[in-house]
């Protein structure tokens, strides 16, 4: 399926990068490589991934290291709500989106 980012990604994958980036550049670059893989996998196969009913309706969630990639499945597309540290209020990030 198609991928759709929200404004929030851009911004997300910024920080991330940023954080790491501050001890070590080269993994900042690496570790945003892996979470665009995972995005990429994410729209090939989004139903392999377990609704999360807690966090908000229709949001499922893959996993890179520590970080997120919250979503959902679309009638078009598969739509990438945030990208965020997995120890945040992942239910707050997404009422945000709506």
């Amino acid at each position: 399926m198609p991928v759709e980012l929200s404004r929030f990604v851009e911004g997300d994958l910024d920080a991330i990068a940023d954080y790491i980036a501050q001890d070590n550049p080269t993994r900042a670059v690496t570790f945003i490589q892996e979470i665009s893989a995972q995005i990429h996998a994410v729209g090939k196969n989004p139903l392999i991934y377990q609704l999360r009913p807690e966090i908000g309706e229709g949001a499922r969630m893959a996993i890179v290291g520590r970080y997120v990639i919250l979503f959902r499945i679309l009638a078009e597309a598969v739509r990438i709500e945030r990208v965020v540290y997995g120890g945040r209020d992942l239910l707050a990030l997404l009422q945000q989106e709506e």
